[in-house]
């Protein structure tokens, strides 16, 4: 019998209570949509459990194989730096395989997209409709121009138009952004914040959108951003081969 490698889903962490809470109602929905599959959390730092302690747990536990996937919107700091060095850590015992980072990936758009819908637009809307794609931002190049692109390829799908803005480390502003879709002459402008959970960057996005028509939620436990969790975990895991007898 093939058995599956475990999913650690590794979050950030934060000092805000609701960063964990969503962390855990967005892995509960992954176990909902693949009953059966092993799934554990841990963060890089404010929360608990730890990553290092999960995967001595796992390794004391008997388990093998673990795909360690990146809770992050973009390849930055994180994804290159922090997580590869918590993961040589990690007892020996273990095979580990990191995923790719969540995006870019059109299931993310589709959840920004209902998001807003959920905010009060319309697909009606779409046309007369400004955008500002409010990531939490980076001083990582790759990852600030994976958001213009994004921006870009959502610009096609029909929106007056979309712009990025950053809550930090980058520019411009969610507030400059608001004001530029102003003078461009949006009938309508709205805010997407390109983030997983709340927190100190996303309530400012939200500051940042005082002047907006329309505020959306984060991405948050949406069962589009599940199911991006699992085509990552796909990816990246290696099935171990079926044991003699079974």
């Amino acid at each position: 019998m093939r058995r599956e490698p475990v999913l650690l889903v590794i979050a950030h962490g934060s000092r805000d209570p609701r960063h964990a809470a969503t962390v855990h109602a967005l892995v509960r929905r992954v176990r909902s949509l693949r009953p059966g599959l092993r799934v554990e959390t841990g963060f890089l730092d404010f929360n608990v459990p730890s990553v290092q302690g999960v995967l001595e747990s796992l390794a004391a536990k008997g388990v093998r194989d673990v795909v360690a996937l990146p809770l992050l919107l973009t390849r930055a700091f994180h994804a290159k730096a922090d997580i590869p060095a918590v993961l040589r850590d990690a007892p020996r015992r273990l095979r580990i395989h990191q995923a790719e980072v969540l995006g870019p990936s059109p299931l993310l758009l589709s959840a920004l997209e209902r998001r807003l819908y959920e905010a009060g637009l319309t697909p009606a809307d779409k046309s007369s409709t400004g955008v500002v794609l409010a990531s939490a931002g980076s001083t990582d190049p790759e990852a600030i121009a994976v958001i213009a692109d994004i921006a870009r390829e959502w610009w096609h799908t029909g929106w007056c138009a979309v712009r990025p803005a950053f809550a930090s480390a980058s520019l411009p502003r969610t507030e400059d952004a608001v004001r530029e879709l102003r003078e461009l002459g949006c009938s309508t402008v709205a805010v997407a914040p390109y983030v997983l959970a709340p927190g100190f960057l996303p309530d400012r996005i939200a500051r940042g959108a005082a002047r907006a028509d329309v505020l959306a939620e984060v991405l948050g436990p949406s069962p589009e951003v599940a199911r991006v969790l699992l085509e990552r975990y796909d990816a990246a895991r290696v099935p171990m081969p079926t044991a003699v007898g079974a």
